[in-house]
């Protein structure tokens, strides 16, 4: 008997047109209780910088906010931007969230900034120059103090054995949208998520993974989550009419212009204006319950993947928990 496909959200924080990032990270909030009730497996919180649509600033303190209203969902990061932090302080963070809350904190690693270059250069402590690429050799030492695996003569070692959660310690997965992360985690034996709602080709990525997989400490075997976009409503027409604010926001953002997510009329009008349709360069799932169910199935099966991690954007809260109800309806998945 095939095992029933897993569903979870990754939350970007949207920040709405004529309202906030407060009011937007509290609809996260509210919409991780939701997400707990539906039956969603994981909720994971994203790292962006310097944008006017998204709120989502610093995973790692909006965790615990999320993982205290909720009671059974695996609550983490999706991901923490690794090249801006020291992998010891990360250990130590995640740790702690681990000791509050047993057995449900995942910490999802990505290489990417999360921004524009200039941002990230403002976020390095150290200016002198731009920092190198080694996020491959924080990767391995952020995990060797999580699996206190660090050489004894390592002038590091003792540090392990310093992390406040002990003995709980974080689920680790590592994040990308390209060939490389792929091959690092197969190579270290992590679990891998892919981003196919920024690079909607990563299905050869992800048989290379499963193909090159090392069994690790971490995971025994392959497994692969896909994260992409999805909108649905109670009718195909309607999906289309709300996917109208993420598909203005998103022009806007490759033209170099970013902006709040705006409301629904007046993205049609821009859409209409510019003779927009769809979403160029991106996929996107939108629709009824039908529509949404076939198109989340396509994607797994393109990706062999056993779990599904949901983006929605949308310029009214309500209608993006509507969105992720009908999904769970849809599913069936096990409401609480």
């Amino acid at each position: 008997m095939a095992t029933p496909l897993r569903l979870s959200i990754l939350d970007q924080a949207p920040i709405s047109e004529g309202s906030n990032g407060s009011e937007a990270l509290r609809n996260s909030v509210d919409l991780a209780r939701l997400a707990d009730g539906l039956g969603y497996h994981r909720y994971w919180v994203a790292e962006h910088h310097a944008t006017p649509m998204l709120a989502c600033t610093s995973p790692e303190a909006l965790i615990g906010p999320i993982a205290e209203v909720t009671a059974r969902i695996r609550v983490g990061s999706g991901g923490v931007m690794l090249p801006h932090y020291s992998p010891f302080k990360v250990a130590e963070t995640f740790s702690l969230l681990s000791g509050l809350f047993p057995g449900r904190i995942d910490l999802g690693l990505g290489r990417a900034l999360g921004t524009d270059p200039a941002t990230g250069y403002a976020l390095q402590r150290d200016r002198r120059e731009i920092a190198p690429d080694d996020f491959s050799d924080h990767l391995v030492e952020l995990l060797a103090y999580l699996d206190d695996s660090l050489p004894a003569k390592h002038p590091f070692s003792h540090l392990a054995r310093t992390l406040p959660g002990l003995p709980e310690r974080p689920e680790p997965w590592l994040l990308g949208s390209s060939p490389q992360s792929g091959l690092w985690a197969a190579q270290i034996g992590l679990p891998y998520t892919f981003a196919d709602f920024i690079q909607p080709s990563g299905a050869a990525v992800a048989t290379r993974y499963r193909e090159q997989f090392t069994p690790s400490g971490w995971s025994a075997g392959p497994r692969v989550t896909v994260a992409v976009s999805a909108l649905c409503a109670e009718s195909d027409e309607e999906a289309e009419r709300l996917a109208a604010s993420s598909r203005m926001a998103f022009t806007l953002f490759r033209r170099g212009e970013l902006i709040a997510v705006p409301p629904v009329e007046k993205a049609l009008r821009f859409l209409a204006e510019e003779g927009i349709t769809g979403s160029p360069g991106r996929r996107s799932i939108v629709g009824g319950p039908a529509r949404v169910r076939e198109g989340i199935e396509a994607v797994a099966r393109e990706y062999g993947a056993e779990e599904v991690m949901i983006v929605t954007i949308t310029h009214e809260h309500a209608a993006r928990r509507r969105s992720y109800e009908l999904i769970a309806e849809a599913f069936g998945l096990a409401h609480s």
